[in-house]
């Protein structure tokens, strides 16, 4: 007998018990995000291998390691998106979509080759959300509201939301020279990740994990006392707003972001209920890439929200959002039965759009039909035999009390109703 082909190590079935909870969250999201005037877009999950070295930068961990990147047989270089927002840039420039104001949501999956782990996964889901051509800082407080709301509509509690600027870029380089300086005076207690990154990506040495760096980060030279004047008058503004809605807030001057691609506002939703993969939703602004990327200069923030953390969480604090069960199960005995049965649960669900109904298929026994009628969950089982046909009514029983009443065919649809 062959071996069983199995899924590739962190790329996850998603089991009809879970998906249900999928939907649920996907259709709430999906009506937040349309009750702020955000619009759909939906773009390849394969670009070119360039738009993302362009984007996301050649000497980030994304682009040096985890990328899924192969040659076609045209001789082109192709990857898989290891994130959407350099996917959708390319699709709002291509198609014309920045000659105006634009609000623009995806979903979708991402990814990326890193060693897989509760809470980040090969394959993996996300939500993002991109604004374009808004100067801001009104719409970074609008988006940070609307992901706030997001929780709200969902139940959700446990998220902190940490913020920061980056500045502008030649602020930050004036910065990235400091803080080089600083690192080299502490060359020796820097990890090898931090070593690596010394001269290539300072600022993600901030963004390390590793506790022995913690201290050494906080002694850090802070990225907030070197912003330019015009990102110092944004930041300020975006906190007036957010303290204005009443929204709580972290100042954290080592939330950096890991893509090369961001200035001036960044945000985290962050959780201690998720172990180390505790950030749930994460963006900022990222003004330059339109153009890095060939365009007219174009202002832009987004966030994604990783749907694998999101459902971890409500999970973990008990907010998994309720599921309406089956209706209604038919069982029916008899070849003239089972036909009949067929024709019935059409009419019901002609009459009733929302109906969850199974018709149960493959024969067998009143005894076994009933067994998976028990299983289903279903609220009623509806019962035809040939009895019932000669009538023209059909058994009703309440699962729930065990008890049966017996309806005529043009009343069911009513009865179930009621």
């Amino acid at each position: 007998m062959a071996d069983i082909i199995r899924s590739i190590r962190g790329m996850n079935d998603i089991l009809p018990e879970v998906t249900p909870y999928w939907q649920a969250v996907e259709t709430a999201l999906k009506q937040v995000l349309t009750s702020y005037g955000y619009q759909e877009i939906r773009f390849p999950i394969v670009e070119k291998t360039e738009l993302f070295k362009r984007s996301i930068g050649e000497v980030t961990d994304i682009v040096e390691k985890e990328m899924y990147s192969f040659e076609d047989r045209n001789g082109d270089w192709l990857t898989l998106r290891p994130e959407g927002t350099a996917g959708c840039v390319r699709a709002a420039m291509q198609n014309g979509l920045l000659n105006q104001t634009q609000r623009l949501w995806y979903m979708g999956p991402m990814f990326r080759h890193e060693r897989p782990q509760k809470g980040r996964y090969r394959q993996f889901h996300q939500v993002g959300v991109e604004a374009y051509g808004f100067s801001g800082p009104d719409i970074d407080a609008e988006m940070i509201l609307m992901t706030a709301r997001l929780w709200k509509q969902l139940g959700l509690t446990g998220l902190t939301l940490q913020i920061n600027s980056l500045g502008s870029t030649e602020a930050r380089l004036a910065y990235r020279d400091e803080l080089i300086a600083y690192f080299e005076a502490h060359q020796d207690e820097l990890d090898e990740d931090s070593q690596r990154r010394l001269h290539t990506n300072p600022l993600r040495i901030l963004d390390s994990k590793n506790p022995a760096m913690q201290a050494l980060n906080d002694a850090a030279p802070k990225l907030l006392d070197h912003l330019d004047m015009e990102s110092k008058q944004d930041f300020t503004a975006l906190c007036e707003s957010l303290d204005a809605a009443g929204l709580s807030y972290e100042i954290n001057p080592r939330l950096v972001r890991g893509l090369d691609y961001y200035g001036k506002t960044v945000f985290e939703w962050v959780t201690n209920h998720l172990g180390s993969q505790g950030t749930v939703c994460a963006g900022g602004r990222y003004d330059s890439l339109v153009a890095q990327l060939g365009g007219r200069s174009a202002t832009a923030i987004g966030f994604a929200i990783g749907l694998e953390r999101l459902i971890a969480l409500l999970e973990a604090t008990d907010a998994l959002p309720e599921i309406a069960g089956i209706d209604a199960y038919f069982v029916a005995v008899g070849e003239q039965a089972a036909k009949q049965s067929l024709l019935l649960a059409e009419n019901l669900r002609d009459a009733i759009p929302n109906l969850k109904l199974i018709t149960h298929c493959g024969g067998g026994s009143f005894k076994n039909q009933f067994k998976r009628a028990d299983r289903s969950g279903a609220r009623w089982t509806l019962i035809l035999g040939d009895d019932e046909i000669s009538q023209q009514v059909i058994g009703v029983k309440t699962m729930a009390t065990g008890e049966q009443e017996t309806i005529a065919w043009d009343a069911v649809a009513n009865y179930l109703k009621q």
